[in-house]
């Protein structure tokens, strides 16, 4: 335990020295441009769906779980704009959240390669900006499975709740809500270690990434829970930045969600240090024994 707090003390002094902060606003910035356009995409797709109005019900709810308060009013609005099925701006909002979601992924990307201290020439121009735009679908991948389970969860909630005998709601209600969290864990995991391990020069190995995958869930879900409280509880942001209130609520909470995933990657980069240095210890071991003898 005590080497362990060390690696944790170590890591989040080591984070700070890489700028950790501006780089996370970096992400959140560009996160802000590619959410709405996204959300105004995926919303207009369900629309063409034959009961489109009821999955879209479901995908403003599945928001509501996860976005701080004030948010879901923008997400609204963007989800009801006018003119949704239009192509032009189906074409126009798609472009914009991939050129945004490109700029995320290279916020992340130069994120990794302070936390594992690889030289900043290490990618090509076009050879780092290909791998981001590739990690754009690797990511939605995931995050698109878990985010159908999730509108479709509380239809399957509510049909476990018709068909459940009455001392066996409770129970069912709670494991099914139990298995709705243990499945964003499971995507939020799966997200960064597929970050982790395709946004860096070199592949880390999976069971590598895994530890700062881990923690920066963790980190994530309670954090998101936090600020939520906050936001209802203490702060009131309209009073300070009125019409803006929900959007400043919004990137803050992509600001946080950054850091995590910053934090996870200097974690990764700090036991991957760590074990360089095993490795160039042992190798030295080895040349002095024959020398010894």
């Amino acid at each position: 335990m005590p080497r362990l707090l060390r690696v944790i003390q170590k890591t989040v002094l080591v984070a700070l020295d890489h700028d950790v902060f501006n780089t996370a606003k970096a992400a959140a910035y560009s996160g802000m441009l590619c959410f709405f356009p996204a959300v105004l995409v995926v919303s207009s797709l369900l629309a063409r769906a034959p009961e489109g109005s009821k999955l879209i019900l479901e995908l403003r709810s599945t928001f509501d779980e996860f976005l701080p308060a004030g948010s879901i009013i923008l997400l609204n609005d963007s989800i009801a704009a006018k003119h949704m099925r239009s192509g032009q701006v189906l074409f126009s909002a798609g472009t914009l959240a991939v050129f945004a979601g490109l700029g995320v992924m290279l916020s992340l990307m130069e994120g990794f390669r302070r936390a594992y201290k690889i030289r900043r020439d290490s990618w090509g121009f076009w050879e780092k900006r290909a791998r981001a735009l590739l990690l754009v679908p690797i990511v939605l991948v995931p995050l698109c499975l878990a985010s159908f389970l999730l509108v479709f969860g509380r239809g399957i909630e509510t049909w476990m709740i018709a068909n459940a005998d009455h001392e066996l709601r409770t129970i069912v209600i709670f494991s099914w809500r139990l298995v709705r969290w243990v499945v964003s864990v499971a995507t939020s995991v799966t997200v960064l270690s597929a970050l982790y391990h395709f946004g860096m020069r070199q592949k880390e190995h999976w069971g590598w990434v895994l530890p700062g995958a881990v923690t920066a869930s963790l980190l994530w879900f309670p954090a998101t829970l936090a600020f939520g409280w906050y936001v209802t509880r203490v702060a009131d942001y309209s009073r300070f930045y009125g019409s803006f209130a929900a959007g400043i609520a919004t990137l803050v909470w992509l600001y946080l969600t950054s850091f995590a995933a910053l934090l996870g990657a200097e974690l990764n980069g700090m036991l991957f240090l760590v074990r360089q240095d095993r490795l160039e210890q042992l190798s030295a071991r080895a040349e002095a024994t024959p020398s010894a003898q």
